[in-house]
C-alpha cells in the first residue's frame, strides 16, 4: 500500500511504553521514515538517557532528527515544528509514511494543530526569570508566578521548572499569561495533512516495572559516563533536564551515592510518565486516535496495523 502524501502517523504513549519499537515495526510494514517527537532525542549527546532507538533499528528504516542538536542548543516546540514539517513533506516527495514518534504533548499539539506566535521575550526578562527560579527553587519560584499568571502557576507542576520560567517570562514581557497566549487560535503548519494516532497506555504498574528495569540497562550501558560528559554545561539548558541527567550528575558531584542517584532517578522517571498518562487520557490530541491499554508487543501489533492500514484507507478515499 503506497501511502497518501498527506497522511501523517503519529505514535505516543509514555516514556518506556515501546513507541520507538511500534514505530520502526510500522515503517517496515508500510514503507514509513521515523521522525522523533521527543524533547529529548534531539540532543546528540543524550543517546543513552534519552533512550534513543538503537543503532540495529535505526538501520533498518530511515530515522530522522534523532540527536541532531547539540545540548548546548535549546530546542522548542517551534523550532521542532519547524524542522518535522521539513521531514514530513520530505518523506510525502519520497513516497514514503511519515511516523512521528515520541511523548512530547506539546510538540504532537504544535504539529496538529499549530502554535500561537508569541512575540519574543527580551534577553533581559529571560535572565531574569531564570536568576528568579536559581535563587528561589521551583517551589517558592511558583508561588511567585501564582501572583502575576495563577493560571499557569496552577497547572504547571514544581517539577517543571522550565515550563515554570517559560510561564514567567512570558507575562512579565507581554502582560497575558502564557495559557492565555496558547487558548488563541493558532494556524497549523500542514493544514493539508490528515493525522491519525496510536496512543500506547500500559497499566501504571507494568509501565513502572519497564522503567526501572531500562534505567537499569542504561547504567549498564554507560550512562553515567554520558552524564559525565555534561559536567559545567548550564544547568537551565533543555538538555540538562533529561530523564536521570541531574541525579547521576549528583553523584559525580559527591553528593548521591550512585545507588541514590539511580533510586532518584527512577523515581523521577515514574512520576514523568504518570504525568504523560495524565495528560494523554485527558488531552484531545486533535485528530482521530486509538488507544492501546498495553505497552507495545507481539500481542497487540496486528490490531494495531489495522487501524493504521484502515486510516490509510480513509485516507486515500
Amino acid at each position: 500500500m503506497k501511502p497518501p502524501a498527506s497522511f501523517v502517523l503519529i505514535v505516543t504513549g509514555p516514556t518506556a511504553s515501546g513507541k520507538s519499537a511500534l514505530a520502526t515495526d510500522a515503517a517496515l510494514e508500510f514503507n514509513g521514515v521515523v521522525i522523533n517527537g521527543d524533547s529529548m532525542q534531539v540532543y546528540g549527546e543524550l543517546n543513552i538517557l534519552s533512550a534513543r532507538p538503537s543503532t540495529d533499528d535505526m538501520a533498518r528504516v530511515p530515522h530522522r532528527l534523532f540527536g541532531v542538536l547539540a545540548a548546548t542548543e535549546t530546542c522548542s516546540a517551534g523550532r521542532w515544528t519547524a524542522m518535522a514539517k521539513a521531514e514530513i513533506e520530505a518523506a510525502w516527495d519520497r513516497g514514503l509514511l511519515p511516523i512521528i514518534t515520541g511523548g512530547t504533548g506539546l510538540y504532537l499539539k504544535a504539529l496538529i494543530t499549530g502554535l500561537v506566535s508569541i512575540p519574543a521575550i527580551p534577553d533581559a526578562v529571560r535572565r531574569e526569570a531564570r536568576e528568579l527560579l536559581r535563587r528561589l527553587g521551583p517551589e517558592a519560584f511558583r508561588e511567585e508566578l501564582r501572583k502575576l499568571s495563577p493560571q499557569d502557576a496552577e497547572r504547571i507542576p514544581a517539577s517543571d521548572p522550565q515550563r515554570l520560567a517559560r510561564a514567567f517570562e512570558v507575562v512579565k514581557a507581554t502582560g497575558r499569561e502564557l495559557s492565555q497566549w496558547q487558548d488563541m487560535p493558532a494556524a497549523p503548519p500542514l493544514p493539508q495533512a490528515e493525522f491519525a494516532a496510536v496512543v500506547l497506555t500500559p497499566p501504571r504498574a507494568d509501565l513502572y516495572a519497564a522503567i526501572d528495569a531500562r534505567f537499569d540497562r542504561m547504567i549498564a550501558a554507560g550512562a553515567l559516563d554520558e552524564a559525565r560528559s555534561l559536567m559545567g554545561a548550564d544547568k537551565d539548558l533543555p538538555a540538562m533536564k533529561a530523564l536521570g541527567a541531574s541525579e547521576l550528575l549528583a553523584h559525580l558531584e559527591g553528593l548521591l551515592t550512585l545507588a541514590e542517584a539511580v533510586e532518584k532517578a527512577k523515581r523521577a522517571s515514574r512520576n514523568f510518565a504518570k504525568r504523560q498518562l495524565t495528560w494523554l487520557r485527558h488531552q484531545d490530541i486533535g485528530c482521530r486516535a486509538e488507544t492501546y491499554s498495553a505497552q507495545y508487543s507481539e500481542s497487540i501489533k496486528a490490531d494495531i496495523f489495522s487501524f493504521i492500514r484502515n486510516s490509510l484507507l480513509t485516507t486515500q478515499s
